[in-house]
């Protein structure tokens, strides 16, 4: 029995040829098949060159399965999610590697009510049956459809704002070439028959396989420079970028610079409460993720609601967000959660928030975000390969622990301080969080302080010199 290592701890990712193919992506569809013993199942795939072949092998795992498969076409994956529970799945499944290289493929399942199927909620023994391939026979064999789901998902995404409320903006909208564009498109459709006065600029739009202009991964800092450069050149209100599957979307202010996810979770967190102020809901409540919490903490008291950490993941989340009926939950990784939309992440429902904040608040997004830049400057994400993650780690916890005035598992260590040292500058508070990841031998450090640069920057670089010894 081989075993197959595209599973990981949340979906399904692997090389192609080596690690995944179409014999291992139709046993995926046969497993997923014995493992949920579905009834109907939702399919699509992002644009990747592989992705048709792999959806359609995965297909016919799951008919030989008994199971009928409705078949989305080219999608994101959020539009999986959505056809899940809009169509009354019983699961589903897209194929995508998001914002991996290009020799790269994999799938992110999802169980009825587009409940994540991760390691510890089914993907395990999914794994092992495909592993074992032996295959009970079905009473009969699944019937395909092709469907689409477009217009619903479209008309659910409009939702989410009051297109009265939107004053003329102009964005820039760049796909990356993924599989963003064709939404894109058809909300400008739906836009023109409301009189919704955005006009799109759009670069990097086609949907291409061969990636063109690099892999759409707007967390590097090499692939936002298009961005940048056209929110420039046009004197737009807002740029937005997406990964190849856009569950993530990254913004850009009105002078091109890149906002870090962290205080956009802040800038939603306020306007969901804001709007249940409104709608005379009390102590709503926002999930958030340990790496980077005292800005998203004091926004969400602010506005009275209530602040939840929870694991970072898309799993934790989601489970943590059905348990406490959370009305929004983000991370820092630019994953933004709804309950509306199944609990699930969207890469559409953020810039759409964010554009109607723009008009209601008539701000520029650059100056909704620079008090709270100001008063709680951070990091940022800093990965650092290492040998003995574990080991590094320790040396680091045994070095602080002793100062530390709190230290917190919920994810890695996160470790606060109150800094009192000669200097002024250097005075005051701070905190960091390290943990592992799960998939290689990386350290990620987030080190935020409350309004202090210079001590967020000495100690960001204190720790990374510590850890990387």
């Amino acid at each position: 029995m081989k075993k197959l290592t595209c599973f990981k701890a949340y979906d399904i990712r692997g090389k192609l040829g080596e690690e995944l193919n179409e014999e291992v992506a139709y046993r995926i569809g046969r497993a997923f098949g014995e493992y949920l013993k579905p009834k109907k199942i939702v399919v699509g795939g992002d644009i990747r060159l592989t992705s048709e072949a792999l959806k359609q092998a995965v297909s016919n795992g799951l008919l030989d399965a008994g199971v009928d498969v409705y078949d989305l076409g080219m999608t994101g994956t959020e539009e999986i999610y959505f056809a899940t529970k809009n169509l009354a799945m019983c699961g589903g499944v897209e194929v995508t590697a998001s914002h991996n290289p290009m020799d790269y493929n994999g799938m992110k399942l999802v169980r009825e009510d587009s409940k994540p199927i991760s390691g510890d909620t089914g993907l395990n023994t999914i794994q092992e049956l495909a592993e074992n391939n032996r295959f009970l026979l079905p009473v009969s064999k699944g019937q395909l459809f092709n469907v689409s789901n477009l217009d619903a998902y479209i008309d659910h995404l409009v939702t989410y704002i009051a297109p009265s409320n939107i004053k003329p903006l102009k964005l820039v909208v760049n796909s990356g070439n993924g599989s963003a564009g064709h939404v894109i498109d058809a909300l400008e459709v739906k836009f023109n028959q409301f009189n919704v006065p955005i006009e799109f600029i759009k670069i990097h739009h086609e949907a291409d396989g061969n990636f063109p202009n690099g892999i759409p991964n707007p967390l590097l800092i090499e692939n936002r420079q298009a961005t940048i450069d056209a929110v420039k050149r046009h004197n737009a209100d807002m740029g937005i970028a997406w990964d190849g599957d856009f569950d993530r979307c990254f913004l850009f202010d009105e002078n091109g610079d890149f906002i870090e996810g962290y205080y956009i979770v802040g800038l939603l967190a306020e306007a969901f409460l804001q709007k249940s102020a409104r709608d005379n809901i009390t102590n709503s409540k926002i999930i958030y993720d340990p790496r980077l919490t005292w800005n998203t903490q004091q926004i969400v008291k602010n506005n009275g609601g209530v602040p939840i950490m929870s694991k970072t993941g898309h799993a934790f989340i989601k489970e943590r967000m059905r348990r406490e009926d959370a009305v929004y939950g983000g991370e820092m990784s630019a994953h933004h959660y709804f309950k509306d939309f199944a609990y699930c992440d969207s890469g559409m429902i953020p810039w759409l928030l964010v554009a109607e904040l723009l008009s209601v608040k008539n701000q520029t997004l650059s100056s909704m975000v620079k008090e709270r830049i100001a008063a709680f400057p951070s990091s940022g994400e800093i990965n650092s390969k290492l040998s003995e993650p574990k080991a590094a780690i320790e040396r680091v916890l045994k070095k602080y622990k002793e100062q530390a005035v709190d230290i917190d598992y919920t994810d890695g260590i996160g470790l606060s301080f109150v800094e009192s040292v000669a200097s002024s500058e250097l005075s005051g508070e701070w905190r960091f969080n390290l943990r592992s990841s799960n998939t290689e031998s990386v350290v990620r450090l987030n080190v935020e302080s409350r309004a202090n640069v210079a001590l967020m920057q000495q100690k960001t670089e204190e720790v990374l010199e510590l850890l990387r010894q």
